[in-house]
């Protein structure tokens, strides 16, 4: 068995199903699927035993510890040369293992990662969502483009493979509950290893389906950034600061209107600009709109967990475990 595609499930009954669709669709047939499922309350044992006897499918059930470690459950019963990590509201193209094979037979590597965009089926917020997640405008490219452009590339689990052996000699995943797919990118890279960009292996990436759990998900980034750079001193790149520059010159723009209205001119030029933008990139004058919303809260959430995490973790001196065990580490 050449390829193993571990994908951790938590209470996502109906992506699980589009995903082992897609995986039926594969051009390259070499390849298993272990779905681990989280301790979800919705399991998607019912949809897993559809394709029993079309892909070489195990389905395993476990008590809830992250996406991480369920992920390291995976491979550790996997039995592929290569571990392929997938979320679970992903969708691949027919053509996502041949991309992998072409890249590995033309310049291997040790590990990879790939691009993801919107389908068309998507919905305008989820399209607004993807954009405002690698737009140039609102990331720096740096999440889903095909070529990152203000920071080094390092693959994330929405789309992650690796020589399985690397895998286990590096320990998989660490028990962070957020930012454990850079932590274990960054370890990659720190034991010699150099991971590609393999821009043909791209899927659909749903992403969130409304704002207020988008904001809750970028929210946790932002928090996440404090504890990697803890772990992997001189890590954080100007890029990463970004977000939180914007939001508190957003929230002392707003507080200056007050007296000075034309103190919003920058941020009426910026929603001006992720407007023409996101309605040029989707074809769509709705999603452009939608976007603007949707960059506001990607960045701003970002940028608020960022602040919370560095006055915990740099200000107060709490540990990782001490600083978020209320809302990761019950």
């Amino acid at each position: 068995m050449k390829y193993s595609i571990i994908v951790p499930v938590f209470n996502r009954p109906d992506e699980v199903d589009e995903l082992l669709e897609s995986l039926c669709q594969q051009t390259v047939k070499d390849f298993e699927v272990l779905i681990i499922e989280d301790g979800s309350i919705k399991p998607c044992k019912d949809v897993c035993d559809k394709y029993a006897d079309i892909l070489a499918l195990h389905y395993y059930a476990k008590d809830n510890s992250g996406p991480g470690q369920s992920r390291n459950y995976g491979v550790e019963r996997a039995s592929g040369d290569w571990v392929i990590i997938l979320d679970s509201d992903v969708v691949l193209p027919q053509n996502y293992l041949q991309a992998v094979e072409d890249e590995l037979s033309k310049n291997p590597c040790e590990a990879f990662g790939g691009p993801d965009a919107a389908h068309p089926s998507f919905t305008p917020i989820q399209k607004a969502i993807s954009y405002s997640m690698t737009s140039f405008f609102t990331t720096g490219g740096i999440r889903g483009s095909k070529k990152a452009k203000l920071d080094k590339f390092y693959p994330r689990s929405f789309n992650m493979g690796i020589r399985r052996d690397v895998y286990l000699e590096l320990g998989g995943f660490t028990k962070m509950r957020f930012g454990e797919d850079i932590d274990f990118s960054y370890r990659i890279v720190e034991a010699g290893y150099q991971p590609r960009l393999f821009p043909e292996a791209w899927v659909w990436h749903k992403r969130r389906t409304d704002f207020r759990k988008f904001f809750r998900q970028v929210y946790n980034s932002g928090i996440a950034r404090i504890n990697l750079e803890k772990r992997h001193p001189g890590t954080m790149k100007l890029v990463h600061l970004l977000p939180t520059v914007f939001t508190v010159g957003v929230i002392g723009l707003l507080l200056l209107s007050c007296f000075y209205p034309c103190a919003l001119v920058p941020i009426i030029l910026y929603s001006i600009l992720i407007f023409v933008d996101s309605s040029r990139q989707n074809k769509s004058l709705y999603v452009g709109l939608l976007s603007i919303p949707a960059a506001f809260v990607q960045l701003m959430g970002y940028g608020l967990g960022f602040i919370e995490s560095w006055w915990k973790r740099c200000i107060l001196k709490q540990d990782e475990f001490q600083a978020f065990e209320k809302s990761f580490y019950k």
